[in-house]
């Protein structure tokens, strides 16, 4: 059982500069008592043969080879582009950029 007191909570809150009234404080004390008790139950549980994760589920990165394979040239890829200027698309303008 947490013995975090209602004194205990007006302090914090004074220190995070919350203002808070008495009736908050009540309500607050025992439901920052209930979370306190609940995450000592946690650490009960949590022994060393106990390895730490950060998610449920196993998860790992899934990567293939960065393998060179046959592509379109250069002047394929722009032969379907609208227009296409120096080796390169040519969109419009949309900053209003001097050119």
């Amino acid at each position: 059982m947490s013995t975090l007191s209602r004194a205990d909570v007006a302090r914090l809150a004074a220190l995070a500069r919350i203002d808070m009234t008495d009736e908050d404080l009540d309500r607050l004390s025992g439901q920052l008592a209930a979370i306190v008790d609940a995450v000592a139950l946690v650490a009960e549980v949590a022994a060393a043969d106990v390895p730490a994760t950060s998610h449920p589920i196993p998860m790992s990165n899934v990567h293939r080879p960065d393998v060179v394979r046959p592509s379109l040239t250069q002047a394929e890829v722009l032969s379907g582009a609208p227009d296409a200027e120096d080796g390169r698309f040519r969109v419009p303008r949309i900053l209003g950029e001097e050119a």
